[in-house]
């Protein structure tokens, strides 16, 4: 447990972001002119770079310990065990740890909390070298992660503004400046982690089929970044395949000029990649663990069970009983959505914390209400099929919150691990607006005529 930021902290603090401000102050100077978004670039840098900062904070001074606290500690028993034992370090760093390998630790070293957790180890894998370069500074370390991870983002960000660039403004603030991402996703956690993950296998994905660009690096990006997904939070890989490959069809159907035959090639081509998504979930479901899609019904029932025993203390929400079938999930689709898209409402905020991403699910229930009135719900998906990455987003934001939100039971893990949906969801909301938009332009147009 830290009692308090040691001086190491605050050298940390000043002495990186001199270096942040100056290396991307740096990168703007040289894109700005061909590339006016850029003016986004140290805004975005610096929010969420104290985003990380205030999750530490937070941490020590509000909740007195957490995950992030215990990422920490385990950081900085893997540095000591390094400095005395590196081979055992870089053993345990790259390959698969086990019962053996808990006795190369000591009295000195201390010993890791996430040891026997996989996933949760796996941080700590990736992130420990960081607390070596940064002397075990908690702040320092947090920094180094939300630093590269903005650079993820912001890859990210380009990919929309390359498909959209009349969007900048609005793109920005759903890639980079949503309060609750940007503070989830910059800390010591998984979720910063994972989030940056699928930004880079999108992005990634989009280099290659779309700009044709370092095919060998892009795929390389996208194994890398699979990878991790597989090994800390599996299931949000699993969310990520389905979109992406009917993304590939659409792209490639849509180059067939020949509309019969478009039509006709389009049944047979959306079993296959079902088939291909099935059959790869199939060899990977060793990687998987307990989260194969039967142990995934089964723990989703089971938590929904759980979230009604007393020890919650009005913390969890109720989406309802079901049966770990797949007709029984499919039937609580609707409001496992909406509870991950929007929940906690307003009414249900129990702390401060809980306020801010009440007010911005509110700010995007209204959003998202406003549309399906304004286009009516036909009309909304129909502008959705007009664009393959739009169809992307929606896809995927709405596939993973039902995941979340079928598995989660409490809403202070609800907002943190719906974060990697809710870019994609905001981004989706905001280009659907500009095509309804433009669309009451061109009929104000023909009827002024």
């Amino acid at each position: 447990m830290i009692d308090d930021l040691s001086f190491i902290d605050v050298i940390c603090f000043v002495l990186l972001l001199i270096f942040f401000y100056m290396f991307v102050q740096r990168i703007r100077h040289k894109k700005i002119e061909k590339e006016p978004y850029y003016r986004y670039f140290i805004l975005g840098m610096f929010v969420k770079v104290f985003s990380g900062i205030a999750v530490c904070l937070i941490y020590v001074f509000y909740y007195d310990g957490g995950d992030t606290i215990a990422y920490y500690h385990d950081n900085t028993v893997m540095v000591r065990l390094f400095l005395i034992k590196p081979l055992e370090a870089i053993k345990i760093t790259f390959f698969q740890v086990n019962s053996q390998q808990w006795f190369v630790f000591n009295d000195f070293t201390d010993w890791p909390s996430f040891f026997f957790d996989e996933h949760a180890f796996y941080v700590n894998k990736i992130t420990w070298p960081l607390s070596l370069i940064t002397f075990n500074s908690f702040i320092g370390q947090t920094m180094l992660l939300s630093f590269f991870s903005f650079f993820a983002l912001w890859r990210l960000y380009k990919m929309f503004v390359a498909e959209f660039p009349t969007l900048q403004k609005e793109l920005a603030f759903a890639i980079l400046f949503i309060p609750s991402v940007d503070f989830w996703g910059s800390g010591l956690l998984k979720d910063t982690i994972t989030i940056s993950a699928v930004a880079l296998f999108t992005s990634s994905f989009f280099q290659i089929i779309k700009l044709k660009k370092k095919y060998v690096f892009n795929i390389a990006l996208m194994m890398i970044s699979a990878w991790m997904l597989i090994k800390i939070k599996p299931y949000i890989l699993i969310a990520l395949l389905p979109g992406t490959l009917i993304w590939l069809v659409g792209y490639y159907l849509g180059k067939l000029k020949n509309h019969i035959i478009r039509s006709a090639i389009t049944p047979f081509l959306m079993v296959v990649t079902i088939l291909i998504a099935y059959l790869f979930l199939d060899n990977i479901s060793s990687y998987l663990g307990k989260y194969t899609v039967n142990n995934v019904l089964e723990k989703a029932a089971d938590t929904q069970h759980d979230l009604k025993q007393e020890y919650y203390h009005g913390t969890s929400f109720d989406i309802g009983d079901f049966d770990p079938t797949i007709q029984a999930v499919a039937n609580k689709a609707p409001i496992a959505i909406i509870s991950a898209l929007f929940r906690p409402f307003l009414w249900e905020v129990s702390n401060p914390a809980m306020l801010i991403s009440g007010i911005e699910n509110f700010i995007i229930l209204i959003f998202t209400v406003y549309l399906l009135i304004r286009l009516r719900i036909y009309n909304f998906f129909k502008l959705i099929f007009k664009n393959h990455l739009l169809f992307f987003c929606v896809s995927f934001s709405l596939f993973f919150a039902f995941s979340v939100g079928l598995s989660t039971s409490n809403f202070g893990s609800l907002v943190r691990y719906k974060i990697p949906a809710m870019p994609f969801f905001v981004a989706s909301l905001l280009i659907t607006n500009y095509y309804y938009q433009l669309k009451k332009a061109e009929r104000k147009r023909i009827k002024g005529m």
